[in-house]
C-alpha cells in the first residue's frame, strides 16, 4: 500500500474514558499520520461512536492492517468496520420508469462526485435501456410480476454475484424486495423513499400527503430492510408547500428533494461516512 492510501475506520462501542486517547496512540505507534477524526457520544445508550481515517506507514498491506486494528478494536470491547478510498465499491443500480434519480446519480457519478464503479443498470421494465447505453451502461431488463417474483429475484441475485456488487441503490424502483433477497444479497441497499418518514409509508405517498394537506412533503434515503420503508435513515430533506399546491406540484417539488437527498446518502455510505446501529444511523462529516 502506498503512502498516499488511506484508511477509513468506523467504529462504535461500550463508552469509556480514553478511547480516543488510545485510538490515536495505536495509529501513532505503527508510524501512520491521522488525516480525520470525528467522534461522538450517546449519552442515553452509553455508546461511543468514532470515524477516524488515516495514512499508515509507507509498505504497509491493507489487509494486515485492517486485520492489526480489527484485533485492537476487539480489546477495547469496540466493533470496527474498516474500508479505504482506494477500494472502490462496484454498484449496481435498479431503477423503474422514473428517470429523475436515474440521470442525477449517474451524471453525479460521471462528474466524479459519487466515488463508485457503476457496473450495472437492472430494471423490471425497459424505459430506461435506451438512456443507459447512451451513458455506456450494461442494462439488464429482468421482468417482475406477482407470478414470477422469486425468479426474478433470483436472476437479480446471480447477476449482482457474477458482476461483485457491493452496494444496490433502488433509485425510484418501484418494486418491493423480498427478504429472501435483501438476506442472500447480504450488502446493503439503499433506497430513496418520496417521503418523509414515517409519515406516509408505502404507495403513493405524495397522494397521502395531498389528502392530508400538509405543508411539508419530504424525501428520505434509507437502508432497505424486510420491513417496507422502516430501514435506518441515512438523509432526508423537506419542502415548504401550500394548500394551492395540487398533487402535480408536490411530485414535482418532491423530485428535487428525492435527487438531493438520494445523491448525498449514496456519497456518504461510499465515503464510509455511514455507522449503522439498531434503527439509527450516526453520520459524520
Amino acid at each position: 500500500m502506498s503512502e498516499a492510501t488511506p484508511l477509513v475506520c468506523l467504529l462504535h462501542g461500550p463508552d469509556q474514558p480514553g478511547l480516543v486517547a488510545k485510538v490515536s496512540g495505536w495509529i501513532f505507534e505503527r508510524g501512520g499520520n491521522i488525516l480525520h477524526a470525528d467522534q461522538h457520544r450517546d449519552l442515553e445508550a452509553g455508546v461511543f461512536f468514532q470515524r477516524v481515517e488515516w495514512t499508515p506507514a509507507a509498505d504497509t498491506e491493507f489487509a494486515a492492517e485492517e486485520e492489526s486494528f480489527r484485533k485492537f478494536a476487539q480489546e477495547l470491547g469496540m466493533h470496527a468496520t474498516i474500508g479505504s478510498p482506494a477500494r472502490r465499491q462496484r454498484v449496481a443500480l435498479f431503477v423503474s420508469k422514473a428517470d429523475h434519480c436515474f440521470h442525477d446519480l449517474i451524471l453525479r457519478w460521471k462528474a466524479g462526485e459519487i466515488p463508485c464503479e457503476l457496473v450495472a443498470v437492472v430494471s423490471n421494465h425497459e424505459a430506461l435501456r435506451s438512456a443507459s447505453e447512451r451513458y455506456g451502461l450494461p442494462f439488464y431488463h429482468i421482468p417482475v410480476t406477482p407470478e414470477i417474483k422469486p425468479a426474478a429475484e433470483a436472476a437479480q441475485l446471480d447477476l449482482l454475484s457474477d458482476l461483485e456488487v457491493n452496494l444496490v441503490i433502488l433509485a425510484r424502483y418501484m418494486q418491493v424486495l423480498s427478504d429472501e433477497f435483501l438476506t442472500t444479497f447480504n450488502g446493503p441497499v439503499i433506497n430513496i423513499h418520496h417521503s418523509f418518514l414515517p409519515a406516509f409509508a408505502g404507495g403513493r405517498p405524495y397522494h397521502q400527503a395531498h389528502e392530508r394537506g400538509v405543508k411539508l412533503i419530504g424525501a428520505t434515503a434509507h437502508y432497505a430492510t424486510a420491513v417496507l420503508d422502516d430501514g435506518p435513515i441515512i438523509q432526508q430533506d423537506v419542502a415548504r408547500v401550500t394548500h394551492r399546491h395540487g398533487v402535480a406540484d408536490l411530485i414535482r417539488h418532491g423530485r428535487d428533494l428525492e435527487k438531493m437527498v438520494l445523491a448525498r446518502a449514496v456519497r456518504w455510505h461510499l465515503e464510509h461516512r455511514v455507522l449503522v446501529y439498531g434503527r439509527k444511523t450516526v453520520i459524520f462529516d
